[in-house]
């Protein structure tokens, strides 16, 4: 199993609380349990139905438009998902355009044509736990709520 390292900075009291913690839950460390209280805080969450927020950057991924053509973009990325200014029919050359097309990145397929940014990283992120599941749900709901929500 590959493992990743985080530094956590605390004050002196939180620093003794979590060690307190971890000494009476029976961690071996004090990493164990704030790697096992955050697994358990990520799972609550999308069990509340809150979707897990994603971290979104500027990058370059592939879409097939909706002629079939395949071609790169630019756009806003935060795996497995894309997003750019423009429509299904092709990226926006002009910024006088108000739509963002989310797209599914692994298989370069458009998700939804919607208003804003803002509301593709909104259903990026409803989506995105059962996609983390290993399930493939049928987003038609969630997306048709997000269409509509955006005329």
């Amino acid at each position: 199993m590959k493992t990743a390292h985080f530094t956590v900075h605390a004050s002196s009291a939180q620093a003794a609380d979590w060690n307190r913690a971890a000494a009476g839950e029976g961690y071996p460390s004090t990493g164990s349990w704030i790697a096992d209280a955050v697994d358990r805080y990520l799972k609550l969450r999308v069990r509340m139905g809150r979707p897990l927020p994603l971290a979104w950057r500027r990058g370059h991924f592939s879409v097939r438009l909706a002629g079939g053509e395949l071609v790169t973009v630019n756009g806003h990325m935060s795996v497995p998902f894309g997003s750019f200014s423009g429509t299904e029919e092709g990226p926006a050359t002009y910024c006088g355009l108000h739509r963002h097309v989310l797209v599914y990145v692994p298989d370069s397929r458009v998700i939804a044509t919607l208003k804003s940014f803002r509301q593709c990283k909104a259903l990026a992120a409803e989506i995105a736990p059962a996609l983390l599941k290993g399930e493939l749900p049928d987003p038609a709901p969630v997306i048709g709520r997000h269409i509509r929500d955006a005329v």
